[in-house]
């Protein structure tokens, strides 16, 4: 359903605010430089410190500005399956193609729970599902047998798997069956999960270099394995000077030199990355050819 390279969009604020004329040309210049979706209100975009009003604002927002152009999957998770749910309904009635659901974190719910979580949401909104695994953050894991058991469902489509584990992609398919919308979470490892049976990446990288990780993502679908692993050369230290502080810090660094007047502005309790961090990304920037 989804597949190449999708930015897990930042979402810039300019004194405390959202900054919406500059998100509508980020949303453009994304599109124009090849991402095939879009996922506004992710971790990345720094979901967290928003409101309900707001993050909802910001989905809006997305899905007017592309206009139809790419399809968008709109971050709706919560550690709340009713919260949840009402996200899911407000990204569905402005438009969205999807919702990308993260695990519940901090309740740490069992296998059964997990199911559950999902099942109900499926059973109350038709928008369709891509399921999240990012256990680092929300110290869940979802095992492949229990997203075979969620892939029956119609509108459970797909996953965002950043479990670190690449051999999962196998797994996964065993499970789910092929048509399992298989992204990666981890723009470091999408190279191998491409090869294993993965169609894109939902990625950090690609607000900074988004035409690359879409020539990237075009070569591994081709089967250019050869061209991808040249891109794979020229982003990688990209991918790892991003997550050299904590995130989405570094990326909204890099914006700061890469895209015109982007705000440095980052809601607590994040803060700006350290001047280590920030030299490795300028490193970066300069191999990948970006600045």
């Amino acid at each position: 359903m989804f597949s190449g390279s999708i930015p897990a969009l930042v979402t810039p604020f300019r004194d405390g605010a959202f900054d919406e004329k500059l998100f509508r040309g980020f949303v453009d210049w994304q599109i124009a430089e090849g991402s095939s979706a879009l996922v506004p209100c992710g971790t990345t975009g720094e979901s967290a410190t928003m409101s309900i009003e707001e993050h909802n604002h910001v989905v809006r927002v997305c899905i007017e500005q592309a206009g139809g152009r790419v399809p968008v999957i709109a971050g709706c998770g919560s550690n709340d399956t009713i919260v949840a749910l009402e996200h899911m309904k407000a990204a569905q009635a402005a438009g969205a193609d999807a919702a990308l659901v993260v695990l519940p974190y901090y309740n740490r719910p069992n296998q059964d729970g997990l199911i559950a979580h999902f099942r109900y949401l499926a059973d109350h909104c038709s928008l369709p599902i891509v399921v999240y695994n990012v256990p680092a953050r929300t110290v869940t894991d979802i095992l492949p047998e229990t997203l075979g058991k969620l892939a029956e469902i119609d509108t459970i489509v797909g996953i965002k798997d950043a479990s670190g584990k690449v051999e999962r992609v196998s797994a996964q398919r065993l499970y789910c069956g092929p048509d399992f919308c298989q992204v990666s979470g981890n723009d470091d490892m999408a190279l191998g999960f491409m090869a294993m049976g993965g169609r894109g990446c939902i990625s950090v990288t690609a607000n900074v270099a988004p035409g690359l990780c879409a020539q990237f993502q075009k070569a591994c679908l081709d089967g250019r394995w050869a061209d991808a692993l040249a891109f794979q050369d020229k982003l990688f230290p990209l991918h790892a000077a991003l997550f050299t502080d904590a995130s989405p810090g570094p990326v909204k660094y890099a914006l700061t030199r890469t895209f015109r007047d982007f705000p440095p502005d980052i809601r607590l309790p994040m803060t700006w990355p350290s001047e280590a961090s920030r030299l490795a990304v300028d490193a970066a920037l300069a191999h990948a050819g970006v600045v």
